[in-house]
Protein backbone atom coordinates (compact mmCIF):
# COMPACT_ATOMS: atom_id res chain seq x y z
CA UNK A 1 0.00 0.00 0.00
CA UNK A 2 1.11 3.41 -0.90
CA UNK A 3 2.52 5.45 2.20
CA UNK A 4 0.26 8.48 1.74
CA UNK A 5 -3.02 6.36 2.00
CA UNK A 6 -2.02 5.81 5.73
CA UNK A 7 -1.09 9.33 5.99
CA UNK A 8 -4.48 10.19 4.50
CA UNK A 9 -6.22 7.87 6.23
CA UNK A 10 -5.32 8.87 9.75
CA UNK A 11 -4.94 12.65 9.44
CA UNK A 12 -8.53 14.60 9.14
CA UNK A 13 -8.91 17.01 6.15
CA UNK A 14 -7.38 19.65 7.64
CA UNK A 15 -4.54 18.28 8.23
CA UNK A 16 -3.73 17.10 4.55
CA UNK A 17 -5.19 20.58 3.47
CA UNK A 18 -2.24 22.34 5.82
CA UNK A 19 -0.08 19.76 3.91
CA UNK A 20 -1.02 20.58 0.77
CA UNK A 21 -0.63 24.46 1.74
CA UNK A 22 2.63 24.34 3.23
CA UNK A 23 4.24 22.03 1.19
CA UNK A 24 6.13 23.25 -2.50
CA UNK A 25 4.98 21.20 -5.54
CA UNK A 26 8.52 20.36 -7.13
CA UNK A 27 8.77 19.20 -10.48
CA UNK A 28 12.07 16.08 -10.49
CA UNK A 29 13.47 16.06 -14.15
CA UNK A 30 14.70 12.37 -14.77
CA UNK A 31 17.95 11.47 -13.86
CA UNK A 32 17.87 13.81 -10.91
CA UNK A 33 19.15 12.77 -7.29
CA UNK A 34 16.55 14.47 -5.26
CA UNK A 35 17.92 12.27 -1.91
CA UNK A 36 21.72 11.37 -1.40
CA UNK A 37 22.82 8.76 0.67
CA UNK A 38 24.71 9.82 3.96
CA UNK A 39 24.08 13.56 3.47
CA UNK A 40 21.48 15.03 5.96
CA UNK A 41 18.01 16.38 4.37
CA UNK A 42 15.56 19.29 5.54
CA UNK A 43 12.16 17.51 3.72
CA UNK A 44 9.44 15.27 3.71
CA UNK A 45 8.54 14.32 -0.22
CA UNK A 46 5.27 12.82 -1.04
CA UNK A 47 5.48 11.45 -4.51
CA UNK A 48 2.92 12.79 -7.14
CA UNK A 49 3.72 11.96 -10.07
CA UNK A 50 6.15 9.65 -12.12
CA UNK A 51 8.62 6.92 -10.90
CA UNK A 52 11.77 7.77 -8.36
CA UNK A 53 14.62 4.87 -7.86
CA UNK A 54 15.66 3.89 -4.38
CA UNK A 55 19.58 3.11 -4.84
CA UNK A 56 23.17 2.64 -2.43
CA UNK A 57 25.95 4.69 -4.43
CA UNK A 58 25.39 4.52 -7.78
CA UNK A 59 23.93 1.08 -8.34
CA UNK A 60 20.84 0.40 -10.37
CA UNK A 61 17.42 1.10 -8.04
CA UNK A 62 16.69 -1.43 -5.89
CA UNK A 63 13.03 -0.49 -5.49
CA UNK A 64 10.71 2.42 -7.35
CA UNK A 65 8.68 4.71 -5.76
CA UNK A 66 5.34 5.67 -7.21
CA UNK A 67 2.45 8.27 -6.75
CA UNK A 68 1.52 8.32 -2.93
CA UNK A 69 4.72 7.16 -1.78
CA UNK A 70 5.93 9.03 1.01
CA UNK A 71 9.72 9.10 1.45
CA UNK A 72 12.10 11.16 3.80
CA UNK A 73 10.00 10.01 6.88
CA UNK A 74 12.76 7.69 8.63
CA UNK A 75 15.64 11.08 7.71
CA UNK A 76 12.91 13.27 9.63
CA UNK A 77 12.15 10.95 12.62
CA UNK A 78 15.77 9.97 13.65
CA UNK A 79 17.26 13.42 11.98
CA UNK A 80 20.17 11.16 10.18
CA UNK A 81 21.47 11.15 7.22
CA UNK A 82 19.35 9.29 4.30
CA UNK A 83 20.84 5.48 4.60
CA UNK A 84 19.81 5.32 0.24
CA UNK A 85 19.82 7.57 -2.79
CA UNK A 86 16.90 8.44 -4.53
CA UNK A 87 16.66 9.34 -7.86
CA UNK A 88 14.15 10.73 -10.68
CA UNK A 89 14.03 7.49 -13.19
CA UNK A 90 11.19 9.56 -14.89
CA UNK A 91 9.84 13.24 -15.12
CA UNK A 92 8.52 13.31 -11.82
CA UNK A 93 6.59 15.66 -8.99
CA UNK A 94 6.45 15.70 -5.29
CA UNK A 95 5.42 17.71 -2.59
CA UNK A 96 8.23 18.77 -0.73
CA UNK A 97 7.37 19.29 3.16
CA UNK A 98 10.10 21.67 4.77
CA UNK A 99 11.18 19.92 8.05
CA UNK A 100 11.23 22.71 10.39
CA UNK A 101 7.84 23.88 9.01
CA UNK A 102 6.66 20.29 10.19
CA UNK A 103 8.03 20.33 13.48
CA UNK A 104 6.91 23.69 14.31
CA UNK A 105 3.06 22.27 13.70
CA UNK A 106 3.80 19.29 15.24
CA UNK A 107 4.86 20.94 18.11
CA UNK A 108 2.25 23.51 18.68
CA UNK A 109 -0.87 20.95 17.40
CA UNK A 110 -1.12 17.89 19.72
CA UNK A 111 -3.75 16.12 17.75
CA UNK A 112 -2.07 16.62 14.58
CA UNK A 113 0.97 15.39 16.12
CA UNK A 114 -0.92 12.58 17.64
CA UNK A 115 -2.36 11.64 13.84
CA UNK A 116 1.00 12.02 12.15
CA UNK A 117 3.50 9.99 14.44
CA UNK A 118 0.18 7.33 14.32
CA UNK A 119 0.24 7.45 10.56
CA UNK A 120 4.34 7.10 10.62
CA UNK A 121 3.96 4.50 12.86
CA UNK A 122 1.60 2.65 10.92
CA UNK A 123 3.79 1.90 7.81
CA UNK A 124 6.62 1.87 9.35
CA UNK A 125 5.44 -1.27 11.16
CA UNK A 126 4.16 -2.37 8.30
CA UNK A 127 7.62 -2.09 6.32
CA UNK A 128 9.04 -4.39 9.09
CA UNK A 129 6.59 -6.93 8.57
CA UNK A 130 6.39 -7.24 4.78
CA UNK A 131 10.99 -7.64 5.72
CA UNK A 132 9.73 -10.47 8.16
CA UNK A 133 7.71 -12.46 5.84
CA UNK A 134 10.54 -11.86 2.74
CA UNK A 135 12.74 -14.13 5.14
CA UNK A 136 14.03 -11.29 7.10
CA UNK A 137 13.97 -12.71 11.18
CA UNK A 138 11.20 -15.84 9.91
CA UNK A 139 12.19 -17.62 12.81
CA UNK A 140 10.51 -14.99 14.90
CA UNK A 141 7.81 -13.80 12.55
CA UNK A 142 6.90 -16.91 12.52
CA UNK A 143 6.76 -18.00 15.86
CA UNK A 144 4.77 -14.64 16.84
CA UNK A 145 2.23 -14.63 14.00
CA UNK A 146 1.90 -18.43 12.66
CA UNK A 147 -0.92 -17.60 10.61
CA UNK A 148 -0.98 -13.87 9.83
CA UNK A 149 -0.85 -13.19 5.92
CA UNK A 150 1.61 -10.06 5.92
CA UNK A 151 -0.74 -8.54 2.59
CA UNK A 152 -3.66 -8.43 5.04
CA UNK A 153 -4.64 -5.15 6.45
CA UNK A 154 -6.98 -4.03 9.87
CA UNK A 155 -10.28 -3.88 9.55
CA UNK A 156 -9.32 -0.06 10.97
CA UNK A 157 -6.91 0.51 7.88
CA UNK A 158 -9.38 -1.51 4.92
CA UNK A 159 -12.00 1.30 6.57
CA UNK A 160 -9.64 4.16 5.87
CA UNK A 161 -8.43 3.68 2.72
CA UNK A 162 -10.95 5.02 0.70
CA UNK A 163 -11.42 7.95 2.32
CA UNK A 164 -7.33 7.73 2.20
CA UNK A 165 -7.52 7.63 -2.20
CA UNK A 166 -10.63 10.33 -1.81
CA UNK A 167 -8.17 13.28 -0.23
CA UNK A 168 -5.02 11.79 -2.12
CA UNK A 169 -7.05 12.74 -5.30
CA UNK A 170 -8.15 15.84 -4.09
CA UNK A 171 -4.48 16.84 -3.01
CA UNK A 172 -2.93 16.03 -6.68
CA UNK A 173 -5.95 18.18 -8.42
CA UNK A 174 -5.02 20.91 -5.75
CA UNK A 175 -1.88 20.76 -6.60
CA UNK A 176 -2.07 20.08 -10.90
CA UNK A 177 -4.35 23.18 -10.66
CA UNK A 178 -1.94 25.55 -9.13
Amino acid sequence: MRKALYIMGILNDSDVEWMSKTGKKQYVPAGTVLIKEGEPIDTLFIMLEGRLGVMHGQSDPYDVLYSGEVFGEVSFVDSRAPMASIGAIDNSHVLAIDAALLRDKLERDTAFASRFYRAIATFLADRVRFHAAMGYGKKQAASVMPESDPDEMSPEMMESVSLASTRFDKMLKKLRAN
